[in-house]
């Protein structure tokens, strides 16, 4: 019966001796082991009645348990969700309701608390934590094998939420074909192999962490250091016996500011990789002044995984993402008519391929919107092409702001502050900052004379995830407006200095 993901990642390595999951707590997990695990996950998974389709709802900690609750998933044919650990509760409260999950799987810590919202979804609460939970429990006792479903390319395999700068959180539908031909494209691309050992520090909520660096590994077969978070420490002591590492800019610039980084100590490493943020042409030169080693930058995003890369075998540019990925097409387009613009000529990016989604988990309107009836998505950036075909990323058509590889969409931000009392308006976006690469900025027209920004800031803490709160506030007596009444985000970024900050 063909399961094409598991087929493909998780069925070669059976019968694997060779380590894969190197994990904090000095545990490893051979491949062979690790599908057995994965295995009794999925038994656990279908005695509490998850079916091929559902949505298996994650936010739990980064252990080997949690990447085998994926694999669990994938194998019986359900729908991968994880989320963000730092969401609070209203923030999990829209995901669950919207994409209406049959199993939430949680941290222990947080069982407590998002126990009436399964109650109320009619979801079955599991928790998955550093040493035990109630999912690991079940799944001790139960067959290290599992017969997969049947699931063709089409078939969904997960639904990873993003954000547009207005409206809604939308969930981005990936198929086992979406997730495949990418991982298989970049494997080869990046020469991933069973000799490597991958340094894996970022999260695996969202696609660099989870699909990028874990599938890669997969397929070629790799050890993945399993890392719970970036710990400066802890990368450079492993940086000896380690190939490759995938990171977010923050990653390299905290490296370069470490006395201790050295060339001596990446001359065992083959490959480092940056993404999910602009990362500096400064950074990418410093970098490779202080070890020989140039950054591999590329481009991608949640409905598409990755869409371009700057070569392994050539030259990687400080400032640019490279060239389109075998059989993906990037198109640059005048955003009003669609037309096709010539090389050199700043436009939207648009892009298709076996790795673009298949559109937002119902939102019908929004896909018809984004996604285009010859099958080119519209990404919202802003890019030009050169004449050989490199891709640069000049801006974003939307007001994203990306911190630390994190997506961060103002809207969210401001109808928050808004609801504030003795707060009229509020205007947020993102001002560069050296290490994680953009800080949030909310601009705030008070309506009453001593507005207190503490208390703001609490407020603001018990709606938002660290992540997305402001570090900066600014106190104006109006916002910047076109002729139209659009509130001029660019004035505000041009004008801040921080002399205004409160």
């Amino acid at each position: 019966m063909t399961n094409v993901l598991y087929d493909a990642l998780f069925l070669p390595h059976k019968n694997n001796p060779s380590l894969f999951l190197d994990s904090d707590d000095a545990s490893s997990l051979p491949y062979a082991d690790f599908i057995k695990r994965a295995a009794q996950i999925a038994h656990a998974l279908v005695d509490v009645g998850v079916l091929p389709g559902d949505r298996v709802l994650v936010q739990a900690p980064k252990t080997s348990d949690t990447v085998a609750l994926y694999a669990a998933t994938v194998q019986l044919g359900a729908i991968y969700l994880p989320l963000n650990n730092a969401y609070t509760l209203e923030e999990v409260s829209y995901f669950v309701r919207d994409a209406q999950p049959s199993v939430m799987v949680c941290d222990p810590k947080n069982q407590h608390e998002l126990t009436p919202l399964a109650k109320e979804q009619r979801a079955t609460l599991l928790t998955l934590g550093h040493e035990e939970g109630t999912l690991q429990t079940a799944a001790n006792t139960k067959p290290r094998a599992f017969e997969p479903v049947e699931c063709g390319p089409d078939s969904l395999a997960a639904l990873l939420y993003t954000s547009g700068t207005t409206g809604r959180s939308k969930g981005a539908m990936l198929t086992h074909k979406n997730l495949l031909s990418n991982a298989q494209v970049l494997t080869q691309l990046w020469q991933m192999s069973e000799h490597d050992r991958l340094l894996h520090a970022l999260p695996i909520f969202h696609t660099h962490g989870l699909f990028v660096a874990l599938n890669t590994s997969l397929i070629a077969g790799a050890t993945v250091r399993l890392m719970e978070k970036f710990d400066i420490d802890a990368i450079q002591n492993e940086l000896p016996q380690s190939t490759v590492l995938m990171g977010v800019p923050t990653f390299y610039t905290r490296l370069l500011a470490s006395p201790g980084f050295t060339k001596t100590l990446t001359s065992n490493m083959r490959l480092f990789v940056s993404g999910s943020a602009p990362l500096l042409a400064d950074t990418h030169v410093t970098f490779y002044e202080r070890t020989g080693h140039r950054i591999l930058e590329r481009y991608g995003m949640t409905e598409t995984n990755m869409i371009t890369s700057n070569p392994y075998d050539g030259k990687r540019v400080a400032g640019t993402v490279g060239y389109a990925l075998p059989g993906t097409e990037v198109n640059i387009t005048n955003s009003e008519t669609g037309n096709t613009l010539p090389a050199g000529e700043i436009g939207s990016i648009e892009v298709r391929g076996d790795h673009v989604f298949q559109g937002y988990w119902n939102m019908p309107e929004k896909t018809a919107e984004e996604l285009r009836e010859n099958g080119f998505f519209i990404t919202g950036d802003l890019g030009v092409l050169d004449s050989d075909g490199r891709l640069s990323i000049v801006g974003r058509s939307k007001d994203l702001i990306i911190s630390g590889g994190y997506n961060i969409y103002p809207k969210e931000i401001e109808d928050v502050l808004n609801e504030i009392e003795g707060i009229n308006e509020s205007a947020v976006f993102g001002v560069p900052h050296s290490d994680f690469g953009e800080s949030v900025v909310a601009a705030i027209v008070p309506s009453v004379p001593d507005l207190d920004l503490d208390k703001v800031r609490e407020m603001i803490g018990q709606k938002l995830a660290r992540f997305k709160q402001p570090q900066h506030y600014a106190l104006m007596e109006a916002l910047p407006r076109n002729t139209m009444g659009k509130v001029q985000k660019t004035v505000l970024r041009a004008g801040y200095d921080g002399a205004a900050e409160a």
